[in-house]
């Protein structure tokens, strides 16, 4: 298949934004990805030819970084499309939330800003469930995109935080424009499934802590959980699909798993791999009690509130989008990368 229409992918080197060249390459899409620096290239093209892609014709590289507008113009010249997946990077936890917050904000301002200026039709925004869901308590409707996280919500990290305020800053951008720029968010839930390399998602810190045995006791909180390739499969869908302006999208796998439930499967797939996986439980009412001194368990006395009856009924059908792997599949897709990559040791 060959389509003639330029896309740029945001962040070529990150777990989701890979995937999506992957992706689009395969359809026959002219690609440019932003990297932070063109000494990730090699890294890039490496990855591509080893997971099946052998011309790179239809690939090319920019230098550019959401902290600083250089470059920008140049990577957005010629693009119908704009998948913004590139997220601000941190190497440990800021002590300011606004460490986080103000890049993202400002980045995705900036990716916005130089879309307009270069006539990009739309510009799909990679959100996050964290924006969405995490204050929807009611356990007897479904959370839906027409919910929003408060970002005052106690418990809520700084990543979180940043990613709703940024995409509520988007959305103000495209109700206040003065042109024709269409938007469209994605907000996954937990990131799981092959990495085409030994970058992996934030979400696999679930599946590490618990093979790493540094997880004791395993809380009853139900995860929900999505393959990277169908998020991938997202994005190019709403990029698309004229029915996805204006639109927010969750990408979530049908239903939902309870950590209990991961650790049981990772030790019943790979008994040896997981011989430090944890089988005991921890009681919700003690995760509560420790919230009042802990900040990670803070966090955990959060999920355990938040409504994991998730729809992904908008994506399927609008977009006619199908997960191609269930909360289970996707784990042990994961857990398949971990051992390849030597993730856990």
């Amino acid at each position: 298949m060959a389509n003639t229409e330029t896309v740029l992918v945001t962040g070529g080197t990150g777990f989701v934004g890979m995937q999506i060249i992957l992706q689009l390459l395969q359809k026959g899409y002219n690609v440019k990805t932003t990297l932070r620096s063109l000494k990730s290239k090699d890294k890039v093209i490496e990855t591509l030819k080893s997971n099946g892609i052998q011309s790179f014709d239809n690939l090319t590289f920019v230098e550019a970084e959401l902290t600083k507008d250089d470059n920008w113009d140049e990577a957005m010249r010629d693009c119908k499309y704009v998948l913004s997946v590139a997220s601000p990077v941190f190497f440990e936890i800021p002590k300011d939330e606004n460490e986080a917050i103000r890049p993202a904000v400002e980045g995705i301002l900036r990716v916005l800003k130089f879309a307009q200026n270069a006539d990009v039709k739309r510009v799909v925004m990679t959100s996050s469930f964290g924006a969405v869901g995490f204050s929807q308590t009611d356990k007897n409707r479904e959370t839906t995109e027409a919910d929003w996280t408060d970002p005052k919500l106690k418990g809520l990290s700084a990543y979180e935080k940043s990613k709703g305020l940024a995409e509520r800053a988007a959305w103000e951008f495209i109700k206040k424009g003065n042109s024709n720029l269409e938007f469209t968010t994605i907000n996954p839930v937990a990131i799981l499934g092959p990495s085409l390399s030994s970058h992996i998602s934030g979400s696999f810190d679930i599946l590490k802590h618990l093979l790493d045995g540094s997880l004791k006791a395993v809380p009853p909180i139900s995860l929900n959980i999505v393959d990277v390739r169908d998020v991938a499969d997202l994005h190019i869908r709403a990029m698309e699909n004229p029915a996805a302006n204006g639109e927010r999208f969750i990408a979530t796998a049908d239903g939902q798993i309870l950590m209990p439930e991961i650790a049981a499967l990772l030790k019943k797939t790979k008994p040896g791999v997981a011989a430090k996986v944890s089988t005991k439980t921890v009681p919700a009412f003690v995760v509560n009690l420790a919230s009042l001194f802990n900040s990670q368990a803070k966090t955990g006395a959060m999920f355990l509130k938040v409504n994991r009856n998730v729809s992904n009924a908008k994506a399927k059908e609008l977009l006619g989008w199908k997960p191609i792997a269930t909360n289970e599949q996707a784990i042990l897709a994961s857990l398949e990368r971990i051992i390849k990559f030597g993730i856990v040791k």
